[in-house]
């Protein structure tokens, strides 16, 4: 049986929508194990006069859990 989690995260950059998915993503993946599915939920950017200054997406990312992983108890030695 496979448990899929959820969490919503927002990633930003300076360049464009696309570099703000790869860094959240490349982010998320470092502590968050066994990601497997990315939805873009929403995307905006902060304009500065003439010009997008920043991006920002909304994304959830999708991860299974793992079911074989041992509980951990801060108390036990």
């Amino acid at each position: 049986m496979n448990i899929e989690k959820h969490l919503k995260i927002t990633g930003n950059s300076d360049v464009s929508w696309k570099d703000a998915i790869v860094k959240a993503i490349n982010e998320a993946s470092k502590t968050i194990d066994y990601l497997t599915n990315v939805t873009i939920l929403e995307q905006r950017a902060r304009v500065d006069g003439n010009r997008i200054a920043e991006y920002f997406v909304d994304l959830d990312l999708s991860f299974t859990l793992d079911l074989n992983r041992k509980e951990q108890n801060d108390g036990d030695q």
